[in-house]
């Protein structure tokens, strides 16, 4: 059986949780401050509980739960032995929000479909004024592995292809947003991804699409790429009609 309170009980250990909480706020806003500061950088390690506890007047508990709050957050990462270093991974705070709203009906495969069409669409025409050439000889590479793979290996290098491009967009929140989609994908979605890239006729139109869109890159050409990804994604939305029938 559960602990019974009295009413002054229950008012003490609200009042209790209560202070703990604004004291582990104390503790995450002072390290938003240290970044901001210019005193703490990805890859520097956290100071440890005990002289964040001193110095900040708080109790070691809450440190502990601010430093969870910044694991789960990405913001940092926790090496048991080691201690907390800053970290910045968003993307899996990115995956864990997207999943649970999968799992609540909040979200669906048209929606995720949608936000992709606009960021990949971003990514190719930042990608058309950014990229290099290390990263163009990668895409072409990867386009004439494409055009005879079997179909597990098509399903990798069409994820290669579309993260080389959002890679070479230089914008590291397409980057990460873009990851995280396809991390749900492969989660929730795989048969349709499978169905996608098991269709002859599928992957022969998508294979067109892909080799479009590296020679949009290619030759500067944003109306090639533009018509590359919507041809891409008129593709997907084409299979999704059908395998939500």
């Amino acid at each position: 059986m559960g602990e019974t309170y009295c009413v002054e009980e229950w008012e003490e250990l609200m009042e209790e949780k209560e202070l703990q909480k604004k004291s582990y706020t104390k503790v995450v806003d002072y390290i938003k401050h240290q970044f901001m500061m210019g005193k703490l950088k990805i890859g520097d390690k956290l100071p440890a509980e005990r002289e964040l506890s001193e110095t900040l007047g708080v109790s070691r508990n809450s440190v502990r739960e601010a430093v969870r709050t910044l694991d789960n957050m990405g913001v940092i990462s926790s090496q048991h032995g080691a201690g907390n270093y800053v970290q910045g991974n968003f993307e899996n705070n990115l995956v864990e929000s997207m999943s649970m709203m999968f799992l609540l009906n909040q979200i669906n495969y048209e929606q995720i479909s949608q936000l992709r069409l606009g960021l990949e669409m971003q990514a190719l025409m930042l990608a058309i004024d950014h990229i290099t050439e290390p990263e163009l000889k990668q895409m072409e590479q990867i386009i004439s592995r494409l055009e005879n793979v079997t179909e597990e290996n098509n399903v990798i290098l069409d994820k290669k292809l579309h993260y080389s491009i959002a890679m070479a967009s230089k914008n590291v929140l397409i980057v990460n947003i873009l990851q995280a989609l396809s991390t749900v994908m492969d989660q929730f979605i795989v048969d349709l991804r499978r169905e996608i890239l098991s269709s002859e006729d599928s992957r022969d139109g998508l294979y067109e699409a892909h080799r479009g869109m590296v020679k949009s890159l290619l030759t500067k050409d944003k109306e090639l790429g533009r018509k590359s990804i919507y041809k891409h994604f008129e593709l997907i939305d084409e299979k999704l009609k059908k395998f939500d029938k």
